[in-house]
């Protein structure tokens, strides 16, 4: 039944390819789903690994995907994403809705045997469990992931890469853990910088201070500077993203919905609302401690670490459209999941204007060395 399906299936597409898979099956003594299957599991890595050496531009492979907004932002840089991993289902159903063109391979990456050679390596992995023995990092359950990208570096041999991180990294065991991992991907073979950044500097609309690692391999003849910020309240700089450029214009219909379970004594420890001419506080990975929507009175602070909402007005949180929109992923992104896992999977993301920021320099040295390749292969056939 299954190979039936198969051959009519293909039969359409390409007859010479099933032709080729059943002589297989036939030489092997398999059903035809079985070489399939096989071709699939084993050699996707392989396959990939080897249209990239043919000279596929600006290919990434991204570890810890998420609902991809840092993706997202790589392919607003000229990337294409080739291939990714994500262990989180509603993220990789938000991932696979937005990214049909991208493989995605779902669970655990400590499962993964084989990555595929790409350009760029990137991925944000949490700086919880690290440890130190002397200058050395110390392995722990809990930093396995960034094991796992130092163990993908090893096997892609990427031109560059693209680690972020959040600001608390710069300062873990008074900055030794960041300038440990430095050692070691030194040790890999790459030159590597770090830098703390805000995104509201490149046109995010939201106060959100992330490092960004970026590795350049030896043997590419290249410095990666950071590109300057381009909006601020300095010289030449463009105004800052306001909360009203980003989600004033949306209709009620549009709004989405959000997390209407309280306000806790930890919500209200702090002011949780911005003015509609101000940037947004930073977009957290919970519905519950959203920022509040900027109509109606700002908070009042009547004490220590106490805050509240007065009764002259309504108040309300961003609802995940909202957060999504400054997070400034695309109006159109498609979110698969509960409401909890979508105010999640925004909050984690990286933001997708910062991504394109950041990558942009990478994404113009590629570009320029595919040029200079594609004249001396015309020379060459002149």
């Amino acid at each position: 039944m299954i190979d039936s399906q198969i051959i009519s299936i293909s039969k359409k597409d390409d007859k010479q390819l099933i032709e080729q898979i059943k002589i297989i099956a036939a030489k092997e003594n398999r059903s035809i789903s079985d070489v399939i299957l096989s071709f699939l599991k084993e050699g996707y890595a392989e396959y990939t690994s080897r249209q990239v050496d043919e000279g596929k531009p600006l290919s990434v492979v991204s570890l810890f995907a998420g609902a991809g907004g840092l993706d997202v932002g790589l392919e607003m840089a000229g990337f294409e994403i080739i291939w990714s991993n994500e262990k989180d289902s509603d993220a990789c159903d938000t991932y696979i809705a937005n990214h049909p063109r991208t493989f995605v391979e779902r669970g655990d990456i400590r499962n993964v045997s084989n990555f595929p050679k790409a350009d760029v390596l990137v991925g944000g992995y949490p700086c919880q469990g690290f440890s130190l023995a002397g200058n050395r990092l110390v392995t722990d359950d809990r930093n396995f992931l960034y094991k796992e990208f130092l163990r993908a570096l090893r096997k892609i041999r990427p031109k560059f890469f693209i680690a972020e991180n959040v600001k608390g990294l710069l300062t873990s065991s008074g900055g030794k853990i960041i300038e440990a991992m430095v050692e070691e991907y030194k040790e890999e073979g790459y030159k590597v910088d770090y830098y703390l950044v805000n995104a509201k500097d490149y046109g995010v609309p939201q106060d959100r201070e992330r490092v960004f690692i970026i590795g350049v391999r030896d043997d590419i003849n290249f410095r990666y500077d950071l590109p300057l910020p381009t909006h601020g309240e300095g010289f030449g700089l463009k105004p800052y993203i306001t909360l009203k450029d980003a989600i004033g214009h949306l209709k009620p219909s549009e709004v989405g919905e959000y997390d209407q379970s309280g306000y806790s004594s930890r919500y209200l420890s702090r002011n949780r609302k911005r003015k509609w001419n101000e940037v947004s506080f930073c977009i957290q990975a919970s519905g519950r401690q959203a920022p509040l929507h900027p109509l109606g009175d700002p908070m009042r602070h009547v004490g220590k670490d106490e805050w509240i909402l007065p009764e002259t007005s309504e108040h309300r949180k961003l609802s995940y459209v909202e957060c999504a929109l400054i997070q400034t992923f695309p109006p159109n992104y498609i979110w698969k999941g509960s409401l909890a896992s979508r105010y999640k999977q925004i909050g984690n993301a990286v933001p997708c204007l910062l991504a394109k920021a950041i990558s942009k320099p990478i994404a113009n040295y590629l570009k320029k060395e595919q040029e200079f390749t594609n004249e001396e292969k015309i020379l060459i056939n002149l």
